[in-house]
């Protein structure tokens, strides 16, 4: 019986690769014509931040450029004015400073308030009177609150006194004005105001008046002297504020 004879196999080398297409690359695993991934670029941060301050800013301009168009046209309309007030008279009833620097004082004081404006009115809250000498307090007292109509004038009466109150040192100051008889003096008012504009009311906002240039007699016993203001000048400061609401 013949042998079967095969043919003998190639004996592969060491650094024979007999599928070159292996290992694959990329275009054999991907398609190569499909568009290759590029990130998009990432937007800058402080641009960003340049754009938000921008619109900010922006913002702020057209806001205060409104405000001020209807405050023109509000001033247009109505012309508001501050209403003014004075010192019509100021009797002196007791003044009396002891030697231990105790304080005893009684007043009657007489306040004119007037509104000028034809078409603004003023409501008050209580008024809070307080008299100084000197930066020491020497009175104080309050008066009702009150209604100021347009165009109109409306006089306040006030006791202001203090009851046996301790000075201290500032004793001294006030020492030599009683004993010269004439003690020089200032008023401050404090209260909040609401305007009335036809049948709109306004948010009350704090108002404060200075009286300045007052020099008060110092009785002799129990007869009250009177006190001068013919050179008293009041100055009055709508405390507003801007921001939560102050000017």
């Amino acid at each position: 019986m013949a042998e079967k004879i095969h043919p003998k196999q190639p004996i592969p080398t060491p650094n024979s690769n007999p599928n070159p297409n292996f290992p694959p690359n990329k275009s054999n695993l991907y398609n190569s014509t499909r568009p290759v991934y590029r990130p998009l670029p990432r937007r800058n941060r402080r641009s960003c931040c340049c754009s938000f301050c921008l619109c900010i800013t922006f913002s702020l301009i057209l806001l205060i450029l409104i405000a001020a168009i209807a405050g023109g046209i509000f001033y247009a309309l109505y012309r508001p004015q501050r209403p003014s007030f004075s010192v019509t008279s100021l009797q002196v009833q007791n003044f009396t400073l002891t030697n231990s620097n105790i304080l005893t004082t009684k007043f009657n004081l007489s306040v004119t308030a007037h509104n000028p404006n034809k078409k603004i009115e003023f409501i008050y809250d209580e008024v809070n009177v307080n008299f100084r000498s000197k930066d020491v307090d020497v009175g104080h007292g309050t008066i009702p609150g009150f209604t100021m109509r347009k165009k109109d004038s409306t006089r306040l009466r006030s006791v202001v006194s203090v009851t046996g109150q301790s000075v201290g040192d500032d004793g001294s100051v006030l020492r030599s004005d009683v004993n010269k008889k004439k003690v020089p003096m200032s008023v401050r008012l404090d209260t909040k105001v609401k305007v009335k504009v036809g049948g709109l009311k306004m948010k009350k906002v704090p108002i404060r008046v200075d009286c300045s240039g007052i020099t008060a007699s110092v009785p002799s016993g129990k007869t009250p002297a009177s006190a001068s203001t013919s050179g008293v000048k009041c100055k009055v400061d709508l405390r507003i504020k801007i921001w939560k609401w102050t000017v």
